[in-house]
């Protein structure tokens, strides 16, 4: 359900839509569907990339797992 909102965002910020896998300056999708704002179309372009090292990051910092440092 679609309550007329539009996807917030300006011209010279860039997204990456994850349901169509595609980079987008504006943004065109909705938040729920997209990653960003990135700084340019490249920093878009791998924001998968960027999300999969923020996470093993996260997953290997002591002070966010209760099971201590890996190793």
């Amino acid at each position: 359900m679609t309550f007329g909102r539009k996807p917030t965002g300006q011209p010279g910020e860039w997204f990456y839509c994850i349901k169509h896998g595609k980079v987008e300056e504006g943004p065109d999708c909705p938040a729920k569907d997209r990653l960003g704002p990135y700084a340019s179309r490249e920093e878009a372009a791998h924001a998968l990339e960027t999300a999969a090292e923020r996470n093993q990051e996260w997953r290997d910092d002591p002070r966010w797992n209760d099971d201590g440092p890996k190793g």
